[in-house]
């Protein structure tokens, strides 16, 4: 409980930060905040990189720590878990020199506040760890940020708590060696010749660049909405040079999605498709999201058509967290974000969810997948065909089993009022985890209304919805279905937090079938549904033998159309492999 007690002084830590940094009030900070953690300069040719690697006392070191924590029977085996100590946010997700670069918010046993740490991968599934990136001094904690690969060299924009946002570059082959650039904050949190208040908050900042000018978005809140109560803000600033930056104005317009409330930390803003935009951001009060829409390059203005959110619960315990996002290169982002515990572990906590692809099915809907080759982890494949799944009869599926397994499914609900997947199930039921599809019992379009007073026309394909006319009801799939992950009973262990359902609404198009592909990995489950929403959460069975998988329909049978399960490997070069 100490490792658990110690976790949440850290998160309430970080929040007392956000929310003083936020409100403009943090004063600069000019004591030394050196990093106790040791440092090392690498050589410029990869050849020469790699062999430093091979001998380096830190990478000695977080060897040995991942090593002892594998036997930890919670401890993700394919998803990113750091090799020593706390994790929080991931950062500055990138591509570079070939390979796909992974920064987080880490926390080095002898000096625990934030310093970056890496981990590199050459396909986003296997993670190989580097040293620690970028350290404290002059700021005291390195936070959140974004990086940008340019042809010669990345740039890393990044909070320094205690002095304002920060710029790092880095040109080498594993970007080892990082330089800051002028050694002080580039947008400071105080205007040294101007003491009244900013117009602008300096936290969690992204970049890109636009013709000869570099852009950044710093994370906020603004005192602008209904009663003057705070809504989402955040602030574009520009610059030539990187060091010397100029404040634009607000960058988002027509943000009628994000709640009161909500804050835009976090922020990478991206093109996707091929003419939209996406920001996707973390608000410390309801979680991961994002926008969509146009990016009017005249103004420098975002106009927001559409969004979405990426956890649809609170963060903690045991939910989704910030993201940390980049192009594919292929009209695509990249989007990867870290997942809070749910119960005390001993010398970790936090991991990262699978990297997923985020793309546009529509304009206005985005469709999410798995990234990278995942079935280079399968292993002991079992394979179902064409079966009827009973109404209101649990089917066990006893050749499938596991806790570290990938699952893909698909599935007729036919008029069946849910389908549910229970995975992680106990033989006698005494924990399992529930996965439930209901078929459109979400949202439906609404009222149109027409301009005559005292009418309004009802979609056709909404009647059935009000008369219950089952023969009038064309058009079907106007109403959204929803997927939830449930884990009251996935755990019989005292220590272990509940967590209330994860809801989340997709589109089944008529007379489409439902496909899963359901991620299990020790003590979190991945879903991602019809290529088009995810839900995840953290759980921990406190069963050996809490490894079944079984279906069940209720109201009408279902047909379950195939099921294919593998085993997977572990992305880790351990002892416990």
């Amino acid at each position: 409980m100490k490792d658990f007690n110690i976790h949440y002084k850290l998160l309430f830590f970080i929040s007392i930060f956000c929310l003083t940094y936020i409100s403009g009030e943090a004063q600069a900070d000019n004591s030394d905040n050196t990093s106790e953690v040791p440092k090392y300069s690498f050589a410029n040719t990869i050849e020469e990189q790699e062999n430093q690697l091979k001998t380096n006392p830190l990478m000695k070191r977080l060897e040995k720590s991942r090593d002892e924590l594998a036997s930890d029977p919670f401890r993700p085996i394919y998803h990113y878990v750091n090799p020593e100590g706390t994790l929080n946010d991931p950062n500055g997700l990138s591509y570079w020199n070939g390979k796909w670069h992974l920064f987080y918010q880490a926390y080095p046993p002898e000096d625990p506040r934030q310093h970056w740490g890496h981990a590199i991968s050459d396909d986003l599934v296997h993670w190989r760890d580097l040293p620690y990136a970028i350290y404290p001094g002059p700021e005291r904690h390195v936070f959140s940020g974004a990086t940008l690969v340019e042809e010669d060299r990345v740039i890393a924009m990044y909070h320094g708590t205690g002095v304002g946002n920060m710029v790092a570059v880095s040109s080498d082959p594993l970007l080892l060696n990082w330089e800051k650039l002028t050694g002080n904050a580039v947008i400071p949190l105080k205007n040294s010749t101007d003491d009244t208040s900013l117009p602008y908050s300096v936290f969690d900042p992204s970049i890109w660049k636009k013709g000869d000018y570099y852009y950044s978005l710093s994370a906020g809140r603004s005192e602008t909405g209904p009663g003057g109560k705070p809504v989402r803000a955040n602030h574009l600033f520009k610059s030539k040079d990187l060091e010397t930056w100029e404040y634009l104005h607000e960058f988002i317009e027509n943000d009628r999605f994000t709640l009161i409330g909500d804050d835009g930390a976090c922020p990478y803003f991206w093109p996707i498709g091929e003419d939209k935009y996406i920001m996707n951001f973390f608000s410390h009060m309801s979680g991961g999201q994002y926008l969509l829409g146009d990016y009017d390059k005249d103004k420098d203005k975002f106009l927001v058509t559409s969004a979405g959110k990426f956890n649809h619960g609170a963060v903690s315990p045991a939910g989704v967290h910030a993201p940390s996002a980049t192009p594919d290169g292929k009209g695509g982002v990249i989007v990867i974000f870290n997942m809070n515990p749910g119960k005390p572990t001993e010398g970790w906590n936090q991991i990262m969810t699978l990297p997923r692809r985020l793309t546009l099915l529509t304009d206005n809907e985005l469709g999410q997948e798995p990234a990278g080759d995942l079935s280079s982890l399968h292993y002991d494949g079992q394979h179902i065909g064409r079966t009827t799944i009973p109404a209101n009869e649990e089917l066990v599926l006893e050749n499938i089993q596991g806790n570290a397994m990938e699952i893909s499914a698909e599935i007729d609900p036919k008029d069946s009022n849910l389908i549910e997947l229970d995975v992680l199930r106990s033989p006698n039921k005494e924990e399992y985890t529930r996965i439930i599809i209901y078929k459109e019992k979400g949202f439906s379009d609404g009222l149109n209304y027409a301009s005559e007073p005292g009418t309004a026309r009802m979609p056709e394909d909404l009647l059935p919805l009000v008369t219950g006319d089952e023969n009038k009801r064309e058009g079907r799939g106007t109403r959204e279905s929803l997927i939830s992950i449930e884990s009251s009973y996935s755990s019989i262990l005292p220590d272990v937090e509940v967590r209330a359902p994860e809801t989340a609404p997709f589109l089944l198009e008529p007379d489409e079938n439902v496909r899963l592909r359901v991620f299990i990995d020790k003590s979190v489950v991945e879903v991602f549904v019809n290529g088009k929403q995810v839900v995840a959460m953290r759980v921990y069975p406190g069963r050996d033998d809490s490894l079944g998988v079984s279906l069940r329909s209720r109201g009408k049978e279902a047909e379950l159309i195939s099921l294919d399960a593998w085993q997977m490997k572990s992305i880790y070069n351990t002892s416990e492999d």
